[in-house]
């Protein structure tokens, strides 16, 4: 059983996941986002997605 401490812990890690990758996508030189074809102003769906998975 998993319980709310350890909720709180996953909740946590992946809240900080999403801001790092989030502010890695931001502030990434603008040649090399759209070599990567990303647009920064993104850079918050995309990591949402990165560490939330897609929405149904």
């Amino acid at each position: 059983m998993v319980t709310a401490i350890e909720m709180l812990k996953v909740a946590a890690r992946d809240y900080a996941r999403y801001r790092k990758t989030r502010d890695e996508i931001a502030n990434m030189p603008l040649d090399v986002a759209l070599d990567l074809d990303i647009y920064p102003g993104d850079a918050d769906r995309i990591a949402r997605e990165a560490v939330y998975g897609r929405a149904a």
